[in-house]
Formats: structure tokens, C-alpha cells, sequence
């Protein structure tokens, strides 16, 4: 179990100068909060932003959501994927832009790649699933699973030399080889990032715990486990497919995955078939 206490929060407050959360955002969750939200409000906000309106509408026009016809104007998108929906695909732009590669060790094109991979997938999955799992979630949870990440890496000079080393050296988590150079980890740090944000309590729950095993034993949500689960399996197809091996913490989360999701080994096979056709084509 991960306990953040007062004083981790007020540490990260001082030690990071993580990114604030956007205006638009601000906008959007506002109205969502309304007794009796308006769609077209939703869809005013976002319009007003011309870089995030051709974002979103990039991403929902995507393989990804399987959309029937081809999306045009946001109003249009808001009325097929819903209010919330359409928030969280506006807050994984947001969260994407909210970074300058300047003040980064790391190259946030590759990582920003590399999540995007991941939230698509998982989306892909939470459709195959034998119970629904929401795609919203899966979607935000994708991207913003490790956006502690960059926060390191603009907090620390010497960030990618611990990323190089958890790569290299797979027997051990990237959160191990964090703990043990660092006062925090990127776990912590994106929780504290997404709850800035106001996301879901159980997004930022669920970003707090995504490389602790423990969170099967400890929550009492299926919904969670679920999600959690989702994300986990994209995350190691993705590996998989890219680095011909598991991810570090496969291991210790394999079972549960598989169990939270009812799949046999049969399924396991077919789905990870489905991905590598979907990444690799």
C-alpha cells in the first residue's frame, strides 16, 4: 500500500515545477459540474481553442474509437462520445502540450509516442474485454499513467541515465531504481499532477498504484481492477512488441491481469495478435 502523506505533497509543491492546470480545462469541468450541463456550452469551450479542437478531432477520428463516419466539428464529437468522454480526450492534449522538451532530459517526443501507443491500446482491449471498461478512463489512464515521467526528467538532470539503467537492467522496476537516487517517484509525482488537474479519484488512484501488485489484494472495486488490469496488459503488449520481452513487473502482475479480465492463455494470444496488427499493421 502507497501512502502520501502531507509532507510528500508539500515537498513535490516545492521541489516541482509541474505544469498548472489549463484554463480550458478549468472551463470544461465547470460545466460538467452544472445540474444541467449543455452540450453545446461543451463544445463552445473547446472550439474556442483551434489547436485543441483539431487534436481532438485527430483523436477521435482515429483507429482507435472505430468511429462509423468521420468526425467534422466538435459538436459533432461531444454528441457521439458524450460529455465526460470528450473532457478526458481534451485533457490528454492538454496534458501532452503542457510540457516544453527545453526543460527536459528526456526526448518527449518518444515518450509522448510511446503513451499514445498505449492509451490506443488499451482502448483496443477495454472493447475485447467479457465486461465493458471504460473507454474514457482507458484513454486518459494511457497517457497520463507515467506523465510523472517528464516531471522527472525536468526536475533532474541525471533522469535519463536512471531510465537508461531500468531499460538495461530489466530485474528491477524503474520505481526501484527511482528510490533509490531520488527522494519520490514518478508514480507520486503523477498523482500529485493528475489530482492538480482535478482528474477522476480513481484515474489518479489507479496512476498512484499502476507498479504496485498489491492494489488486486487491497481494492474492493472489480471497476478498478479492471482498469488497472487493462492498462497493465497494454502496457506489456506494447513492450512485448517493441523489445521482444516482458515488462519488469510483468511478473507480478500477470495473474491477477489475467483473472481481473477472465482471460485464458488462448485469449491472451489472440489479443496480442490484434495489437501487433494494430501497431505494426
Amino acid at each position: 500500500m502507497i501512502d502520501i502523506d502531507d509532507k510528500v505533497l508539500a515537498d513535490l509543491r516545492s521541489g516541482f515545477n509541474l505544469p498548472a492546470k489549463p484554463e480550458i480545462l478549468q472551463s470544461l469541468q465547470n460545466e460538467l459540474n452544472q445540474d444541467e450541463p449543455e452540450l453545446s456550452r461543451v463544445a463552445e469551450i473547446i472550439t474556442e481553442d483551434v489547436a485543441t479542437s483539431a487534436a481532438v478531432l485527430k483523436v477521435i477520428n482515429s483507429p482507435a474509437y472505430g468511429m462509423s463516419r468521420t468526425i467534422t466539428d466538435i459538436k459533432q464529437a461531444v454528441m457521439f462520445l458524450g460529455m465526460n468522454c470528450i473532457t478526458q480526450v481534451v485533457t490528454g492534449h492538454l496534458l501532452k502540450s503542457a510540457f516544453e522538451q527545453d526543460d527536459c532530459c528526456i526526448s518527449l517526443q518518444r515518450f509522448w509516442d510511446s503513451a499514445s501507443d498505449i492509451s490506443q491500446v488499451a482502448m483496443l482491449i477495454g472493447k475485447q474485454t467479457k465486461t465493458p471498461v471504460p473507454i474514457e478512463d482507458l484513454q486518459l489512464l494511457g497517457l497520463f499513467h507515467d506523465a510523472g515521467i517528464p516531471a522527472m526528467a525536468m526536475r533532474f538532470q541525471d533522469y535519463n541515465d536512471v531510465l537508461m539503467r531500468a531499460t538495461q537492467r530489466p530485474e528491477h522496476s524503474l520505481i526501484e531504481y527511482e528510490s533509490e537516487q531520488y527522494p519520490t517517484n514518478h508514480t507520486v509525482v503523477g498523482y500529485y499532477l493528475a489530482s492538480s488537474w482535478h482528474l477522476p479519484k480513481r484515474v489518479c488512484q489507479i496512476i498512484l498504484r499502476h507498479h504496485d501488485a498489491h492494489f488486486f489484494q487491497d481494492s474492493d472495486s472489480d471497476l478498478e481492477k479492471k482498469i488497472l488490469a487493462t492498462l497493465k496488459l497494454a502496457e506489456n503488449f506494447s513492450f512485448e512488441i517493441k523489445h521482444f520481452r516482458s515488462c519488469a513487473d510483468w511478473h507480478a502482475f500477470r495473474d491477477d491481469v489475467m483473472l481481473a479480465l477472465d482471460l485464458s492463455d488462448d485469449d491472451y494470444t489472440d489479443m496480442k495478435e490484434d495489437v501487433e496488427e494494430f501497431l505494426i499493421g
